[in-house]
């Protein structure tokens, strides 16, 4: 069996908690509603295209 060393400890940790910053990231902004409706329209149109052959 180890021997359990008095000198080493765990290292500190955040408990669980995360932190999520408000930076201002690069690239469009969309909102959940436009990746919705484009989904939606990009998936009638693959099925148009599908079985109008």
């Amino acid at each position: 069996m180890a021997k359990k060393d008095d000198k080493m400890s765990m290292p500190m940790s955040g408990a669980g908690l995360v932190r999520y910053f408000d930076d201002e990231s690069v690239g469009p902004k969309l909102s959940p509603e436009v990746i919705v409706v484009v989904t939606i329209i990009l998936a009638i149109f693959c099925f148009v295209l599908r079985y109008s052959v």
